[in-house]
């Protein structure tokens, strides 16, 4: 056993003994310490109370009421239509866990956290769409145990599971591209902030839904033509999107499944923006290589999505998204250096990533052949 390795263990012997605990409780050298560990094992015993009480406040609309203006208890019942004592309950988990504020002795306000997640309406989409995932993970073990299986995830992204996702219909294509719009919106910002497009001629958005991103990349470089590849009923949509967003001949949905079809090609830039971390290791590969062929000799891969092992935001990288797309049925987050041996295996030689404002929803890397 290494030095480290040692010292933990000497570490938590002594933070498991009881008796050390009540002293380190209440001397006050180690109080703020003992104080901080015991409230972070709280949020982890209570963290689901937490999730429910912003899906209510969420479902019942209370930001946007209190956003006209902080309200009397009393007055906010009326609006969401619950008893006082229950809109009572609800408002102070609300001001417990930042979302609302007291103001006064007896008015509600926005709260900080509220307020960003009013200025971010794809925020309550994915709040509401975690009904799905919180069912998903009621028997956790069993999830880890049957490593997907039947799951509401997995019946809601219908191309994870399906044998021939080109055959899916709008029907069952909508939902989650409807979900991936609003939460692409989120990102796209900082993706094209930390990646200027000016010297690029022609983006091939794989994977690329409702064209979300490659509008927002339309408005970045006016002369960029922009070409979508998705299922071919996710492309309807998408060239449905483009024709709104005024783009005419300059954009282009095309439709097919990346397994079995050519991506379009002579592209000198491709994006892969969260796809990648759907897929498993062979499919990821295979989609890989399939960019690879695709690009322009002078081609450039821009890969975006949550990565695993991002410093500071490990429970997102590592927990939130291992669960997630262990219940969805397909695909694991992965470390740069994962990605990395993915793109090397594929025939990519350079790759080099760009930090982003925002490393905990995105990270970029960049790849050259």
């Amino acid at each position: 056993m290494d030095a480290l390795s040692w010292l933990r263990e000497w570490r938590n012997r002594w933070l498991a003994n009881p008796g050390f605990v009540r002293f380190a409780s209440r001397f006050p050298p180690t109080r703020g310490i003992a104080r901080r560990r015991a409230r972070k094992l709280f949020d982890l015993c209570v963290g689901f109370v937490y999730s429910q009480v912003l899906l209510a406040c969420v479902r019942l609309e209370v930001l946007e009421h209190l956003a006209e203006g902080p309200q009397t208890t009393r007055a906010l019942a009326q609006r969401v239509s619950l008893s006082i004592e229950a809109t009572d309950c609800l408002l102070r988990a609300a001001v417990a866990i930042g979302l609302l504020e007291r103001r006064g002795n007896s008015r509600f306000g926005v709260g900080a956290l509220g307020a960003a997640l009013l200025a971010n309406p794809g925020l309550r989409d994915m709040i509401e769409h975690h009904a799905l995932l919180y069912a998903d993970l009621a028997d956790p073990v069993a999830l880890l145990r049957q490593g997907g299986g039947a799951t509401q995830l997995g019946d809601y992204w219908a191309y994870a599971r399906s044998a021939e996702p080109r055959g899916l219909s709008d029907a069952r294509v909508s939902a989650y591209t409807g979900l991936m719009a609003a939460s692409q919106s989120l990102i796209a910002d900082q993706i094209l902030d930390a990646y200027p497009l000016a010297e690029h001629r022609l983006l091939v958005d794989v994977g690329g839904g409702d064209g979300t991103f490659l509008v927002a990349a339309a408005r970045r470089a006016p002369r960029l033509r922009l070409v979508l590849f998705d299922l071919p009923a996710v492309a309807e949509r998408a060239a449905r999107r483009f024709d709104e967003a005024g783009l005419g001949e300059r954009a282009t949905a095309v439709g097919g499944d990346f397994l079995h079809d050519p991506l379009p090609s002579g592209a000198d830039l491709v994006s892969l923006v969260r796809v990648v971390h759907d897929h498993d290791d062979d499919d990821a590969l295979a989609l890989l290589r399939a960019v690879r062929g695709a690009l322009a000799s002078d081609g450039v891969l821009l890969l975006a999505e949550p990565m695993a092992g991002t410093a500071g935001a490990e429970p997102v990288g590592d927990a939130y998204f291992g669960f997630y797309l262990l219940a969805m049925g397909s695909g694991k987050p992965r470390r740069p250096e994962e990605l990395r041996a993915l793109l090397g295996e594929a025939g990519f030689g350079q790759v080099r990533a760009i930090d982003t404002a925002l490393p905990l929803q995105t990270r970029l890397l960049v790849a050259r052949p």
